[in-house]
């Protein structure tokens, strides 16, 4: 499919969407809170959440020192060192954006409330309403890797692949069966009460996230050219439109327990809810690859609300559907 790029639009006020989708869950928040002027936070769901036990991730050292701890020890490689492998400049082909896996899913997948992998092993195969079908976790890869890294798939019977499931399920190994351990995908955010707004998303992003991304949003490669430290948010390297994060629920719930990256956890997140919707909204209001899967949601009436594309089983505008309000959208699905 030829890949195009989705120009700019400029307006005083923006209507609110986000992983490759790389999120695993197809759960989307519920709220009706948030404000256009009071710095509200949801420290308060986030202390009930973190009340829990938390998820902890398996050992390295426990990888086995057999030809199956070889093929994990791979797998981790080629989700934390993606670009290595795959892209402009990667050693096995160039088919990808250049991204890492774990730009996304940090610390190589193990980080709680980053789109970790602690579910994975447990509930896969399962059935998506995205794809309409029951899935297996080479399916998952592979949507990752069209849409996150705007790629090729892999083949389903190659080492790379078979190297990434096996490092995916060892990391989840631990949790049980049917279950999905507090922190998998990310912070469910409350919805504002207005759409989330691109002006103050650019002053707040370039008060806390030019540092690492650039003024631009390109990122900063690694010391060997080749890796990204830090991902390009926007433009021709990035994650295109079909991609989990271009929902603003997702990105808005990555950025609010992740971001500044090293300053911010989900129990101590620095940016209000306010700033991490609209941050998300102007990340998504810039121009990146544009890509669409036309068996998507087969069933229209399942798609989260704030899925940017049309068409809808209800009469809200794409563009509401996009930037928000979403109370309204959210009360006329639960209706329906």
């Amino acid at each position: 499919m030829k890949t195009h790029y989705v120009p700019v639009r400029f307006h005083f006020f923006w209507l609110f969407a986000v992983l490759i989708g790389c999120a695993y869950s197809e759960h989307h928040p519920a709220g009706d809170t948030g404000t256009d002027t009071a710095a509200k936070d949801s420290s308060g769901p986030l202390s009930k959440l973190l009340e829990e036990e938390p998820w902890i991730p398996p050992d390295t050292a426990s990888i086995p020192t057999n030809d199956s701890g070889d093929l994990i020890r791979y797998g981790r490689n080629l989700v934390a060192n993606t670009g290595a492998f795959f892209g402009p400049r990667g050693k096995i082909n160039h088919s990808a954006n250049g991204m890492n896996c774990q730009n996304c899913h940090l610390d190589a997948g193990t980080r709680l409330y980053a789109n970790s992998y602690s579910a994975v092993y447990s509930i896969y195969p399962k059935f998506r309403a995205r794809s309409g079908t029951v899935e297996h976790l080479e399916k998952r890869i592979n949507d990752c890797m069209e849409r996150s890294m705007n790629g090729k798939k892999l083949d389903s019977l190659s080492r790379e692949m078979r190297a990434m499931k096996a490092y995916i399920n060892w990391v989840g190994k631990d949790v049980k069966k049917g279950t999905t351990p507090k922190g998998a995908s990310v912070i469910d955010l409350p919805y504002l009460n207005r759409a989330a707004d691109i002006d103050k998303g650019k002053i707040a992003f370039q008060k806390n996230c030019v540092t690492c991304h650039g003024a631009d949003g390109q990122g900063k490669l690694n010391k060997d050219a080749i890796t990204y430290e830090y991902p390009p948010l926007w433009g021709p390297s990035s994650y295109n439109t079909a991609a989990g994060l271009y929902r603003l629920s997702k990105l808005a719930g990555f950025i609010k327990s992740n971001m500044p990256n090293l300053k911010s956890s989900a129990d101590k997140p620095v940016l209000t809810d306010e700033e991490a919707w609209d941050i998300a909204a102007y990340i998504s209001s810039m121009p990146r690859p544009e890509k669409k899967f036309s068996q998507d949601w087969p069933d229209i009436s399942k798609k989260p609300v704030d899925h940017p594309f049309g068409p809808y089983a209800d009469h809200f505008s794409e563009f509401q559907h996009k930037y928000g309000p979403f109370n309204a959208i959210a009360a006329a699905s639960k209706k329906k």
